[in-house]
């Protein structure tokens, strides 16, 4: 919505659809995107929306192609997909950890390489912003797999930043901590909590320094605008945390 209301044209992908059963949360819908397609072109703004998995590398793809097709060029991509799974150590399954991996590490990978050629083709640069987390610069206790897999994001940011520099593309990443969001709440809540009760001497990891305990979507959605402006334009490589200070204690 944010990049809509500053006029962007919009290629937006989403599931829309149920998320791996290891997930504790509900999944947005058919009618959650609908209805972000009619708030998008509620502020004037143009929208091509597709509902694909971000595992689906050719899927990906299509709707990068029409979507240049329509608009006529590619600037920013934003790799926003993700999905977290509270468990200790122990009780992790192989089926979850391959969920995370395969949703966040190659999920993100997909959304690059969709369409980050399309933006070296345009020959005017553009930006990459790619959604991490706190857990991407430091430990994430309760979460090894979710932990790895932004880690993995973190450090897939910078490598794409030294080899599309030269295009003039910067690549950087953003590191929410918890946001007022269904993944932040309901059974996903109950489930980090199980989790701590079987070390709660790693519970005061990710103390926030502000008053407030999550931000809101619209908190992240601004340093993503930022990042993806021309305001901008000599930031890459770069760590941008949104997370009330938790990552540096």
């Amino acid at each position: 919505m944010r990049m809509a209301e500053e006029g962007a044209d919009i290629i937006a992908v989403d599931l829309a659809g149920p998320l791996p059963d290891s997930v504790r949360y509900p999944s947005a819908t058919a009618d959650d995107f609908a209805e972000t397609v009619e708030m998008v072109k509620a502020t004037g703004g143009r929208i091509m929306a597709t509902a694909a998995d971000i595992r689906d590398l050719d899927a990906l793809r299509t709707a990068v192609d029409e979507g240049v097709e329509a608009y006529g060029r590619l600037d920013v991509i934003v790799a926003n997909a993700g999905i977290c799974v509270p468990a200790p150590w122990n009780e992790i399954t192989p089926e979850s950890f391959r969920d995370i991996i395969d949703v966040n590490v190659t999920g993100t990978w997909n959304t690059v390489m969709a369409g980050a050629q399309r933006i070296i083709d345009g020959g005017r640069g553009g930006s990459i912003i790619l959604i991490s987390s706190y857990a991407g610069v430091k430990v994430q206790p309760y979460m090894v797999h979710y932990t790895a897999s932004k880690h993995a994001v973190t450090g897939m940011a910078r490598a794409f930043a030294a080899e599309l520099g030269k295009h003039d593309i910067r690549v950087n990443s953003v590191h929410p901590g918890p946001v007022n969001t269904p993944m932040g709440g309901g059974d996903m809540i109950a489930a980090l909590f199980a989790a701590i009760e079987t070390n709660p001497t790693l519970n005061n990891m990710g103390t926030p320094f502000l008053p407030q305990w999550a931000c809101e979507p619209e908190d992240v959605a601004a340093a993503v605008c930022w990042l993806a402006s021309d305001e901008s334009r000599y930031v890459t490589a770069t760590r941008l945390s949104v997370d009330q200070g938790m990552a540096q204690f």
